[in-house]
């Protein structure tokens, strides 16, 4: 058997943090190392104790002190994740010592205090059975998710698609016909492994450890999704494990957790992890190879087809209580022509079905279609919206002329 544990020496004025890996399952390792990477890994631990990412060429260079072969430092970073080109992470490395080895080493020590931190009640409220949409159109690679999550295979789904397409309502409402645990992590630049595993939070004047999203859903078997996965920096590659269906080792209290049944990953995406080249989503990072490479598939979500879109538009004006079968046909006619004149490098922007949608509740607020659309692409630059406007009179040629007013008696005062 293995132990896990942090152990704080304290041995004259100085202080050392040993970790030892405890998995009661017959010992098995989240990483195993041969005797010279052990060795390799202690000797770097020793020279820089408080830096974690390595240059290649100076790992080969500090094994060579100890007569480590390159062959060895090659086959060790192939386990670590890697931050940039030649930069290796070895904030993850735990050595293995056996039991034994552990009570030798103790031996000498005067005294030492095991702490285990106190931990927050698990949240549950995050992870939960999404309501039933009676709004929602099934479409695009709605099905496809659905197999996924009725298989219960560990199996991670990149879906990537322009913005207001229905992604991420696509798995939500998935999960939520399925009756599939479901939770969702908003990705964003500053998203590190204390948002996604778990961190030190202060309560009440004490310092406890909250689980992250992460480790609450592979202990409940929930459809984890990572939304806007391409939004992250490289501290989002403490999930490797997480993406491979492996345990995964809480540094910070030694808990190793393993996923249960059920438990599966899916992200979305507005780029394919490599950028945006042509600058419309500048927030989009190029996303690590060896991380893509752990998703199992990746699904291409396009914008609806126009009967599909003309049906998801009428639903929500139903939603709202303010019905045009009219006006929804004039308007799926229109994005569409914006959108292939986006395609053909005409326009800047376009209209997504998200967009429609906004415009569809709009309408429902003020009775007002020309007000209804402008309110809604008024984010646009000046030239954009007097294009997009132009157009829309052009195919609803009725437009400008004024809504109907209902007559009003002294006593109704209309706002």
């Amino acid at each position: 058997m293995y132990w896990l544990l942090n152990l704080q020496k304290v041995l004259l004025d100085k202080v050392q943090y040993i970790s030892y890996y405890d998995d009661i399952n017959d010992g098995e390792n989240i990483m195993e190392l041969s005797v010279a990477q052990k060795n390799l890994v202690e000797k770097i631990k020793e020279s820089y104790p408080n830096s974690h990412e390595f240059r290649l060429k100076d790992l080969k260079d500090l094994a060579g002190t100890i007569k480590v072969s390159a062959t060895e430092v090659d086959n060790l970073v192939r386990k670590l994740p890697r931050v940039s080109r030649g930069v290796y992470d070895f904030s993850m490395v735990v050595i293995p010592f056996k039991k034994d080895n552990v009570v030798k080493t103790t031996e000498s020590v005067k005294s030492v205090e095991l702490v285990q931190p106190k931990m927050i009640a698990p949240i549950s409220e995050d992870v939960f059975i999404p309501q039933n949409d009676p709004y929602y159109v099934r479409w695009g690679n709605h099905k496809d998710v659905e197999s996924i999550i009725k298989s219960g295979m560990f199996y991670p789904v990149f879906i990537t698609g322009l913005s207001g397409n229905g992604k991420t309502t696509m798995v939500e409402q998935a999960c939520a016909k399925l009756k599939k645990k479901y939770i969702r992590v908003q990705i964003t630049p500053e998203t590190d492994e204390d948002d996604l595993i778990g961190g030190f939070r202060l309560v009440n004047g004490e310092t406890v450890f909250a689980e992250g999203p992460v480790i609450r859903a592979m202990k409940s078997g929930a459809l984890l999704l990572l939304d806007e996965i391409d939004r992250g920096s490289n501290r989002i590659m403490c999930l490797q494990s997480v993406l491979e269906g492996k345990p995964v080792l809480i540094k910070k209290t030694g808990e190793v957790v393993h996923p249960v049944s059920g438990f599966n990953v899916m992200s979305t995406a507005n780029t394919k992890g490599k950028g945006s080249d042509d600058g419309r989503f500048i927030a989009a990072t190029i996303i690590d190879e060896a991380f893509l490479e752990r998703f199992t598939i990746t699904l291409e979500q396009q914008y609806p087809t126009a009967a599909t879109e003309k049906k998801i538009v009428l639903k929500h004006m139903e939603k709202y209580g303010k019905t045009d079968t009219e006006f929804a046909d004039k308007l799926v006619v229109w994005s569409e022509a914006i959108r292939k004149t986006f395609v053909d490098g005409g326009v800047d922007e376009l209209i997504s079905t998200r967009r429609l949608c906004h415009i569809a509740q709009t309408f429902a607020i003020f009775n007002d279609k020309m007000k209804a659309i402008k309110l809604c692409i008024a984010r646009f630059d000046d030239d954009t919206k007097e294009a997009f406007l132009d157009l829309y009179t052009k195919i609803d040629a009725g437009i400008n002329e004024p809504e109907p007013v209902q007559e009003t008696t002294q006593d109704e005062v209309p706002f």
